[in-house]
């Protein structure tokens, strides 16, 4: 994992093509008589990590991964809520590899796309092939291996998906995966590029086993990509009923009368050794009120506390969705919510 600067002299982005190819959506601004800007993107940064000593193949291939956050001059009609924004953070990484290494390496991109998919609760997803747009860099001859390097990686692990043509990056084209939410919206969130461009365009070389150097291929990988867009999208998904593994809040503590919060701190204090997320609500309102609160904000187990429970060194237990489920050890409460974390529910 490696973190890069925010702010960035303008010679980087002009040898990258981002200032030729991407300035309308980027912020520049002056210091003294020097132009710079806030990255965009993160790949140069990496590359320059890259590009910091004589790589080896035998460290091939080099992951950079950074949780990095770019500012994108976004259109003020386009902009909305945590979906489109001007700013946020990406799950970003560049694979550094050789040309024999790019599909097993995509393959295990796409590979943990989907396997992070399904421990979100998305099981239906729509693949794009983005290849060259107009306004590019690059050969023929590069665009075109780096776009059947994405295609043959796609129809190998057997995956239905569609061209779309034109809409690849300007210096390389690119897997898109669209999440499909419990609405059958779609939203873009993982993407996979295959890059010739940039090595090229910044002499990146690696010694080979012969000796002689030569030029690694860059591929791009985000996997959530932009984190607010898929909160937003996660909390679309579910309606704000997050799973319980994925819940701020797994818990919230009731105590019926000022009396039962003693034993209500206590079972606090059991569930949060436990490394579960619990809340106690001991606000002067009713009862019905503090219940009804917890239900709004979709926890996901309301416990109430009272004498009867006090007494019976139990818990009364409220399941979002299911109502009540009785009276249950607290040992027995926490061990079927761990259960249910390890199983991703």
């Amino acid at each position: 994992m490696v973190i890069t600067p925010h702010i960035m002299q303008q010679g980087l982005w002009q040898t990258s093509g981002h200032y030729e190819f991407y300035r309308q959506n980027m912020y520049t601004f002056a210091i003294d008589t020097k132009e710079f800007v806030l990255k965009p993107m993160n790949c140069p940064g990496h590359i320059l990590i890259y590009k910091s000593k004589l790589r080896s193949y035998r460290e091939l291939p080099i992951r950079l991964f950074e949780l990095g956050t770019v500012y994108r001059h976004e259109r003020a009609g386009v902009l909305h809520g945590l979906l489109r924004v001007r700013g946020f953070t990406q799950d970003d990484a560049h694979i550094f590899c050789a040309q024999e290494q790019v599909k097993e390496e995509i393959k295990k991109v796409v590979d943990f796309v989907f396997s992070a998919m399904k421990d979100f609760g998305f099981h239906e997803v729509a693949i794009e092939l983005s290849t060259r747009p107009k306004d590019s860099i690059g050969s023929d001859e590069d665009w075109l291996q780096a776009t059947a390097a994405l295609e043959d990686s796609l129809k190998e692990k057997n995956l239905m998906y569609k061209v779309n043509e034109g809409d690849g990056a300007f210096y390389g084209p690119k897997i898109d995966i669209k999440l499909k939410d419990a609405l059958k919206r779609e939203w873009q969130c993982a993407t996979i590029q295959c890059d010739f461009a940039l090595p090229s365009r910044f002499d990146l070389k690696y010694v080979d086993n012969e000796g002689k150097e030569r030029q690694p291929v860059m591929l791009h990988r985000v996997v959530l990509g932009s984190l607010e867009r898929f909160f937003g999208a996660l909390i679309e998904h579910y309606g704000g009923a997050l799973p319980v593994w994925l819940s701020p809040v797994q818990a919230v503590i009731i105590p019926v009368r000022k009396e039962d919060e003693s034993y209500g701190l206590s079972v606090k204090e059991k569930l949060l050794a436990e490394n579960l997320r619990v809340d106690m609500d001991t606000r002067n309102e009713t009862l019905t009120k503090r219940i009804r609160n917890a239900e709004v904000e979709k926890a996901p187990y309301i416990i109430i506390i009272g004498q009867k429970e006090a007494l019976a060194n139990k818990v009364a237990l409220r399941k979002r969705s299911a109502g009540d489920q009785g009276q249950m050890d607290c040992g027995e409460f926490i061990a079927m919510v761990k259960e249910e974390i390890l199983n991703r529910q």
